[in-house]
């Protein structure tokens, strides 16, 4: 538990990122490609594909490139980011980052054991809280690459999560060497109760 806050504390909002801030106007034409996945509007249909509605400009624009280049594999959507341009992707990102997060519903048979992870944590096998760097109601942390989780497919949250377990991590991102050390410590039961948790938090 010590070592993973120690890391998350060297993640903190101060540590040195690049910032993108891309034109919403023209990523809204640029992006059409993306919405046969994503939605229109952000608001994925499909679980498995995730909802990017109110993502995160940097955080979003961050992963995109990173998939592009080949750091992060995802067959499905290598070709067709394969060929935009840094500014490109940064408009793109800020078009989704101004659509509004359709309300998720968690399962309510699964809500006590998420909230118990997601807001507090598991002392007892050194899991932090979830709310430390994605926020009480799962809105993350702008700037610091600590994505919104709020209203994302419980689906799509228990993958991730999933790899994370297994040990994947991307190159030159450290946060993702740090949930890796998290979720190594989570059960599936924590998963899959955080992830429909986390589907159905909402900011007030």
């Amino acid at each position: 538990m010590i070592r993973i806050l120690v890391s998350l504390a060297l993640l903190a909002p101060g540590m040195v990122f690049a910032l993108d801030i891309g034109d919403p106007e023209a990523g809204e034409d640029k992006a059409a490609a993306c919405a046969a996945c994503h939605g229109m509007d952000g608001n994925s249909s499909v679980p498995e594909w995730p909802t990017i509605a109110g993502q995160h400009v940097d955080y979003a624009a961050r992963q995109t490139r990173m998939i592009r280049d080949g750091v992060r594999s995802v067959p499905e959507m290598q070709g067709i980011v394969a060929g935009l341009s840094d500014e490109d992707i940064a408009d793109i990102s800020a078009f989704y980052a101004q659509q509004t997060v359709d309300p998720g519903v968690a399962d309510e048979e699964l809500v006590e054991l998420g909230r118990k992870v997601y807001q507090g944590g598991n002392r007892e096998s050194g899991v932090p809280a979830c709310a430390a760097c994605h926020g009480t109601t799962g809105s993350g942390i702008p700037g610091a690459h600590y994505p919104l989780v709020r209203g994302q497919h419980a689906e799509y949250s228990e993958d991730r999560l999933r790899r994370y377990r297994d040990g994947e991590t991307f190159e030159d991102d450290p946060h993702s060497e740090v949930m890796a050390e998290i979720a190594a410590e989570l059960t599936d039961e924590e998963i899959i109760a955080v992830s429909s948790y986390m589907e159905g938090l909402y900011r007030p």
